[in-house]
């Protein structure tokens, strides 16, 4: 894991829809860190920090640094509820994690190597039926993302979820449906063709 992420946090005793309300109107954004053996803690959350961290894809699938005050432990960022029509973060949900016990985490695909595929030279597109998937592992085993490598795929390939290639000590959260694709490589669009020979021959 090549960032490190520091969430500053406050303690906050006030609860409740307009309490809610009363953070937000201050630029903060109420939130919960719960687990680890531990009471849940209400804190609040700086909204313009927690949007400069958002930037990054890999803070979703990341073990942070949460400080409230001289307190420090590890967490990750387990639900983000957003504001229907606005660019606003309305709550946020933190996991403490413990080094020896397994994390349940939502984590990104990246398909590499796409253009250089034979079925994208020769015309085909690749479909990604799936752009993330759910892992169990050790807090230190934690990938950012998952690569998907799909240089050998010619039109007609799929790549299966079963076929996944993972890090070590990554494991699927489920046991997948061997006939779950994960990316199919399709053969040019009808017309295509068509439509090439004709600018061509104008």
């Amino acid at each position: 894991m090549s960032v490190n992420f520091d969430v500053f946090a406050e303690s906050r005793s006030d609860t409740g829809k307009g309490a809610s309300r009363r953070l937000r109107r201050q630029g903060l954004i109420p939130a919960i860190v719960y687990g680890g053996h531990q009471e849940p803690v209400m804190i609040s959350l700086r909204h313009n920090q927690i949007l400069r961290h958002l930037e990054h894809e890999s803070f979703y699938s990341h073990v942070l640094n949460l400080k409230i005050g001289d307190v420090e432990s590890t967490v990750v960022l387990k639900d983000l509820q957003r504001h229907p029509a606005k660019p606003f973060i309305l709550h946020a949900d933190f996991l403490r994690v413990s080094q020896d016990e397994k994390l349940r985490m939502v984590v990104p695909l990246h398909f590499l190597n796409v253009e250089q595929s034979p079925g994208i030279k020769a015309g085909g597109n690749a479909s990604h039926a799936l752009t993330e998937i759910e892992i169990t592992c050790l807090p230190k085993d934690l990938p950012e993302y998952i690569v998907v490598n799909v240089a050998a795929m010619a039109i007609g390939d799929i790549i299966h979820l079963a076929e996944l290639p993972l890090p070590e000590g990554v494991t699927l959260a489920h046991t997948p449906d061997a006939d779950e694709p994960v990316v199919v490589m399709h053969g040019p669009r009808a017309g295509a063709e068509t439509t090439d020979e004709a600018e061509g021959g104008a």
